[in-house]
């Protein structure tokens, strides 16, 4: 198969969405179509005790929450699809923001009786930033929730969308009849018995047909009618052109723990989603079907495999072929590198590849060299923006708790921080160690990973800091000299060796700025 035909059969994109909303369910879902699995594991369902293929890490299987992105990747209908499914809960946060770097379209999943929660706000106002094409799943029908028209409207304020109805559900709840696919014509009948399997379509050309009435009762087929000729009657038809760029949004209905609804997505989805599309560097804009290869790491993570330390740096292709076993620039280290088993995810399995195309994620094996945001490129300097690191909202000492295993503890922190599971700052005055993250609950993941993955213990102790700073500034200046010497015990420094000022409340850092206008505090470290 050509270079070409290869780009255009790849769809790559992350499922977003707030907790519990039924995303990890989602993506099992689609693997189950993808003949990827062979029964899906619901996260939360104690009856089947097989949990769900993509939360690998231990401490996700005993929460029933995904705390980190995977990546899965399967076939289906001759496209290759790539899914990076993202933590919801917002403590993991950053991971998410850093995910739809990597991503060409999103499904943003939302629950029918909550509606649209403060996270998807965040997420899908990232997307809408990046001009990302985004398909909404209105998830959990077979549950009492909002009317269908609510909903929508819903969406349409809450999230700023333009959205169109794909399909339509016959009722809701305790009636829930199935689903009409606008998009193909056809029904979809709700039996609720196939929470393993793959449900079979009715097709229905004109739905005057009397035979509608017969199959899911007379009341239900006049509300059916009712509601799609308002729906034509309300919503602009659907336009790939203006879903591409990002103007209006496909709403599918359905649930995914149930099965249902979720082959009309995938269906659509093939179809309308981009292919691989081209990426801003710094230097000039990348087009996916040029031949020299170029990637970015969006993600790194440490021991993946228990039984193997590894890490894996998963690097999105954004343009040409990356070849096993031969020699790519890291742009950073300005060295060249080799890798000699570059991975290919498939849930739990990891598969090496000879040869990956554009839009592929591959996972590499990883000593230290990389960093999230790093670029290895055919030779040219070329550099992806748009991997920030954030100001953490909570600070703390961290102490370690067995000084036999300090040195584990050093590695640990080092492996978990180049994994950007939180930040790290050393204060200048004393080197004390201090660990800044988007949410308290990541405290909890690290102390848990550092001890059953590195065998360290650690503590920590409340370090009181309002914001952190990223420190811009002419070292010759005398002001900036004055700065460093007040405020010395403020002062720390980040793993890229950049100068973090710690301010400790909102007054100090307006003081701090007025005091010393020419020392520029930045609230992300991408400021260059």
């Amino acid at each position: 198969m050509s270079f070409e035909k290869e780009i255009a059969r790849r769809r790559t994109f992350g499922i977003i969405s707030h907790p519990d909303a039924g995303k990890t369910t989602l993506t099992e879902k689609l693997l189950l179509f993808g003949g990827a699995i062979k029964e899906a594991g619901a996260v939360k369902n104690n009856k089947i005790k097989k949990s769900a293929t993509s939360d690998f890490m231990e401490i996700e299987r005993q929460r029933g929450i995904s705390v980190a992105t995977s990546v899965l990747a399967f076939i289906y209908k001759n496209k290759k699809i790539n899914i990076l499914d993202t933590p919801g809960h917002k403590d993991f946060a950053e991971d998410t923001f850093r995910t739809l770097t990597a991503v060409d379209s999103v499904i943003v999943v939302i629950d029918v009786a909550k509606g649209v929660e403060e996270q998807t706000e965040k997420l899908v106002e990232v997307c809408r930033m990046r001009k990302i094409p985004m398909i909404v799943f209105i998830n959990k029908l077979d549950r009492e929730g909002k009317d269908a028209f609510d909903l929508l409207d819903e969406v349409e304020q809450k999230l700023g969308l333009t959205v169109t109805p794909l399909s339509f559900p016959i009722g809701m709840g305790y009636d829930f009849k199935g689903i009409y696919n606008i998009y193909e014509k056809n029904i979809n009948l709700f039996s609720g018995n196939s929470k393993q399997n793959i449900e079979e379509t009715i097709a229905f050309d004109n739905i005057e047909n009397q035979e509608l009435d017969s199959i899911i009762g007379e009341k239900a087929a006049i509300e059916l009618r009712e509601n799609l000729e308002l729906v034509e009657g309300v919503y602009p038809s659907f336009d790939t052109e203006s879903y591409l760029k990002a103007e209006q949004q496909p709403v599918f209905f359905g649930s995914a723990l149930n099965n249902f609804g979720v082959r009309e997505l995938l269906d659509c989805f093939i179809n309308i989603a981009p292919a691989p599309l081209s990426k801003m560097a710094e230097e000039r804009l990348v087009l996916a079907k040029e031949q020299d290869f170029s990637g970015f790491v969006f993600k790194i993570h440490a021991n993946m495999d228990p039984k193997h330390r590894d890490r894996l740096a998963f690097i999105k292709i954004v343009s040409g072929t990356f070849e096993r076993n031969k020699p790519y620039l890291h742009v950073r280290h300005n060295k060249n590198l080799k890798f000699s088993s570059p991975n290919a995810f498939f849930a739990e399995k990891k598969e090496i590849v000879d040869i990956s195309y554009p839009g592929d994620i591959v996972g590499l094996h990883d000593t230290g060299n990389f960093k999230i945001g790093d670029t290895l490129t055919n030779g040219e300097k070329l550099h992806y923006k748009g991997i920030p690191s954030f100001s953490p909202e909570h600070f703390r000492y961290i102490n370690n708790a067995d000084p036999m295993k300090a040195k584990q503890l050093n590695k640990g922190i080092d492996q978990l921080m180049d994994e950007g599971v939180a930040q790290l700052f050393t204060l200048e005055l004393n080197g004390r160690k201090i660990i800044g993250t988007v949410g308290a609950l990541q405290y909890e993941v690290i102390q848990y990973r550092l001890e059953h993955e590195y065998g360290a213990k650690c503590t920590y102790e409340n370090f009181p800091v309002h914001k952190a700073c990223w420190v811009e500034a002419d070292e010759k200046n005398e002001e900036f000299k004055e700065f460093k010497r007040v405020k010395q015990k403020f002062l720390a420094i980040d793993k890229r060796e950049q100068l973090v000022f710690l301010a400790d409340s909102q007054f100090s850092l307006q003081m701090t700025q007025q005091k010393y206008p020419s020392v520029k505090l930045h609230f992300t470290s991408e400021f260059e």
